[in-house]
Parts: C-alpha cells; structure tokens; sequence
C-alpha cells in the first residue's frame, strides 16, 4: 500500500527548442532531476525535472519539463520510501506530458525512458526554501471540487 497520495499535479515550466534545419536522424540524451521538499504537516512537495536534447546538438533541439506535485503521507514515513513513491507517481504525469508535447509540436512522439530511483544511493531531503516550510495552499488541485 502507498504511502504517499498525490493531491494535485502543476506543470512550472516548459520549454520547446526545435531549431533543426534538415530532416535528420538525432539521437537523444536524457536528464532527470528530483528532489522533495517537506512541510511539517505531513505534506511534501515534490519536483520532477526533466531535459532532452539532441546529443549532437542541443543548441538546435532541447526540450525542458519542470512539475511540481503535492503529497501528504502517513506520519512517520521514512523519507527514503517517500521519495520513491513521490517519483514513481509523478514519473508517469511527466512523461505523458513529454510525449503529448512532442506529438503535438509536429514530430514523432518522445517517450522517456524510466529510471528506477530505488536503486540510486543518492537522495535529497529539505525542509523548503531557506528553511520555510512549503505552504500547501500554494497549488490548484484540480480534483478538488471545493474550488
């Protein structure tokens, strides 16, 4: 069973470069960035950051995707398991987002490749900006009816 619930899913940046001048076969390389940010409350936030370029040339074809994604969870919930779970949910939101971009700018539909975290060492915890806490209120939830 999950320990995380995904309570709403915001898309913060999104930037299409598609200079490429001569059809031409490019090969792709993939950057991926996580990180969470956690709230006293039992909520977190967690950032999935994505960029593709063309390796040859990503002056001509680069294609960034920054989402943002708030969970609350069980108390005491380690954070390891939590970063999983929170990159695991957000994971899908992302790359459905990269292909539907793609697809709908006119070239063949890019589908990333999935990372299984779980078998990284390296994890990133904090407690929001400078130490503030992250605010909740701060996103839409567009599965919430009361607003």
């Amino acid at each position: 069973m999950s320990k995380a619930n995904l309570k709403a899913f915001k898309v913060t940046k999104i930037e299409f470069k598609n200079d490429i001048k001569e059809q031409k076969k490019i090969e792709l390389g993939f950057g991926y960035s996580y990180n969470v940010k956690y709230s006293n409350q039992n909520t977190c936030v967690g950032e999935f950051s994505v960029k593709v370029t063309d390796k040859s040339n990503p002056d001509e074809f680069s294609i960034q995707i920054t989402a943002l994604g708030i969970f609350s969870f069980e108390p005491g919930t380690q954070k390891e398991i939590l970063h999983v779970e929170t990159y695991n949910d957000l994971f899908p939101y992302v790359r459905s987002f990269l292909t539907t971009i793609t697809s709908n700018g006119g070239i063949p539909p890019i589908i990333m490749p999935f990372i299984d975290i779980s078998k990284k060492e390296i994890y990133r915890f904090e407690m929001g900006k400078n130490g503030q806490n992250v605010n909740p209120d701060d996103f839409i939830n567009p599965f919430d009816s009361k607003k």
